[in-house]
């Protein structure tokens, strides 16, 4: 090989060459057997790979892959660490902030996000998807009013944030503002359709406007149309039953809900059936 290289003016890998060339071998190997498990939902093996080819390779996309499947496991301090290094190489990177607020949201640590949230309003003001986490921040710590205003800011920078409609409308619902809280699945029924989340909400805001029947009209095409096992439909249909004289009806829905979740108990379903009925009657109506 040396003679080859001499022949056509090549040169000979120092060692040193050769062991930076073999370890970026094994990194990329590593980085895609990572990314090829992780595709096929083997997520401990994928972190396996990720947290190898970091030995070799500080590399900011690894420490991104890492934090994902992370979170996919549940591991969220762990997540929140990854995201952490690389806010540290990037601290002007308001995606990666965005995904430590979403993970500081899927652990309840509403403080932290509340932190992380003001961090993006002050880099990007105009920026509706920080106004939205910060509105997800304030639920959390049950400000419902100060929800309500950065959601309407979001709206205001993006006047097509479907997502901000619908946590406003829920939002207007619980603090029993039924006009504003119609309006906005008003939009949403207008803009997105036959889409069970929106459905819903404007189930819940017709029970609260009194309008039973309606509200039963509207599960029923959730659950027949839409999405047989949506189990906010089937909380709300089973409560608007049993309002309007249908305990069999309504313990059928019972019934429906805990072959979703076998595991629970026949009291948290009642339960979580008044609570439904709850949210959809703020004002007791």
């Amino acid at each position: 090989m040396g003679f080859w290289k001499a022949l056509f003016g090549g040169t000979e890998e120092t060692p040193e060459q050769q062991e930076a060339g073999r370890k970026q071998r094994n990194f990329e190997l590593l980085k895609y057997d990572g990314v090829k498990a992780a595709k096929m939902g083997q997520l401990d093996y994928a972190v396996k790979c990720y947290r190898e080819a970091l030995k070799l390779n500080d590399d900011p996309e690894v420490h991104d892959y890492l934090a994902q499947a992370l979170v996919r496991l549940s591991q969220f301090e762990e997540a929140l660490a990854e995201l952490q290094i690389l806010a540290g190489q990037a601290p002007d990177n308001q995606n990666v902030l965005m995904q430590m607020a979403h993970v500081a949201y899927l652990m309840e640590d509403y403080d932290r996000m509340a932190e992380l949230c003001q961090q993006l309003q002050a880099m990007a003001p105009e920026s509706a998807a920080a106004c939205y986490l910060g509105a997800q921040a304030a639920l959390g710590h049950h400000q419902p009013a100060e929800a309500v205003s950065l959601l309407t800011r979001a709206i205001g920078l993006r006047d097509d944030y479907a997502e901000a409609y619908l946590l406003r409308g829920r939002t207007w619902l619980t603090m029993g503002q039924l006009e504003q809280a119609a309006a906005d699945a008003q939009w949403l029924s207008d803009s997105v359709g036959d889409q069970e989340d929106v459905m819903v909400l404007s189930g819940r805001v017709a029970v609260a406007r009194g309008q039973v029947k309606e509200a039963l009209a509207i599960c029923d095409h959730v659950l027949e149309q839409v999405n047989p096992f949506c189990t906010e439909a089937l909380r709300l249909r089973a409560h608007v039953r049993q309002e309007l004289g249908d305990t069999e009806g309504a313990a059928e829905d019972m019934a429906r809900l805990r072959e979703q979740d076998p595991e629970l108990p026949q009291e948290d379903i009642e339960q979580q059936v008044r609570q439904a009925y709850s949210a959809a009657n703020p004002l007791g109506l």
